[in-house]
């Protein structure tokens, strides 16, 4: 019985912790690029995550965004229908892609 609550004692320690100092938290700006379909990147992507997703992700191929598009469809279940998902996969090739359909 010690040892658990010795164990427990251990694991709540941190809930504890202070910090006397003012704690800043870096602001990151991530260049977005305006142009047709960015309304549709406002719509379905800029909902769940930020603009800086999108950008992290490189230059890719056409082939790459529109796999990245059909993934936030099918597994995050993003509210697209092919329409806005065509729209999404040229603005983030068009703005973000290397040149390369495959």
């Amino acid at each position: 019985m010690k040892k658990l609550i010795l164990i427990a004692a251990l694991l709540a320690s941190p809930l504890f912790a202070q910090v006397n100092e003012k704690v800043e938290v870096p602001y990151v700006a991530f260049p977005i690029k305006m142009g047709d379909g960015f309304d549709a990147i406002q719509t379905h992507c800029l909902m769940c995550h930020s603009f800086g997703y999108i950008i992290n992700q490189g230059r890719q191929s056409k082939k790459f965004w529109r796999g990245k598009v059909d993934k936030m469809i099918v597994h995050f279940k993003a509210p697209m229908d092919e329409a806005a998902a065509k729209i999404t996969t040229d603005y983030l090739f068009e703005h973000y892609g290397n040149g390369k359909l495959e």
